[in-house]
């Protein structure tokens, strides 16, 4: 009897501490909505690193009947803002892939200018134009629904989350806002 109330105890505590660690944030980190907003500094530069993730659990592929985790994340990368969506299984290389997206109601986007990374699990968006009407489309928006074609890897798909993309927004891009003379990295 002992040994089964003190299991029992050690579970409930377990689960609370489960519990308060999701609400609970390391210094530097701060959530708007369903976004984790990054500014902790970083170790080599002592600069702030700022950054927003979105994550969720429902991304699917037709070559793999997994429901498996997918990522958003808005950032700079070599003082350039992007947006990566990055999956836990293949998704197509950079030659046979084409991403398309919609934001709630709002008209859908399709072959949308992109880049698919090496290890293909990650897709960029860094096009000027392509990342100004993903930004202006997130604005305001709750839901996202992204889609990816490729002939190598099947479709993949995952809908976000996205309410309170606003101060995800202004952090993420505070220190390499959009500018109409980015021009489109190659490597």
């Amino acid at each position: 009897m002992h040994r089964s109330l003190r299991i029992l105890m050690q579970v409930s505590a377990g689960a609370a501490t489960m519990v308060l660690a999701g609400c609970v944030t390391d210094a530097g980190t701060t959530r708007s909505g369903n976004w984790l907003i990054d500014q902790k500094p970083d170790r080599i530069t002592g600069t702030p690193v700022a950054g927003a993730i979105t994550r969720v659990w429902g991304a699917t592929n037709s070559n793999d009947g997994v429901i498996r985790n997918a990522l958003l994340q808005l950032t700079c990368f070599e003082n350039r803002p992007i947006a990566k969506i990055a999956f836990e299984f293949k998704i197509g290389s950079d030659r046979n892939t084409s991403l398309g997206y919609r934001f709630d109601d709002k008209p859908g986007r399709d072959a949308v200018e992109s880049r698919v990374l090496l290890g293909y699990r990650v897709i960029v968006i860094e096009d000027t134009a392509a990342l100004q009407q993903f930004i202006d489309d997130l604005r305001g928006s709750t839901r996202l629904y992204v889609r990816i074609r490729s002939l190598n890897a099947g479709v993949s798909s995952v809908e976000f989350k996205v309410a309170g993309a606003e101060p995800a927004l202004e952090a993420a891009y505070a220190a390499c806002p959009l500018t109409t003379t980015q021009a489109r990295r190659t490597t």
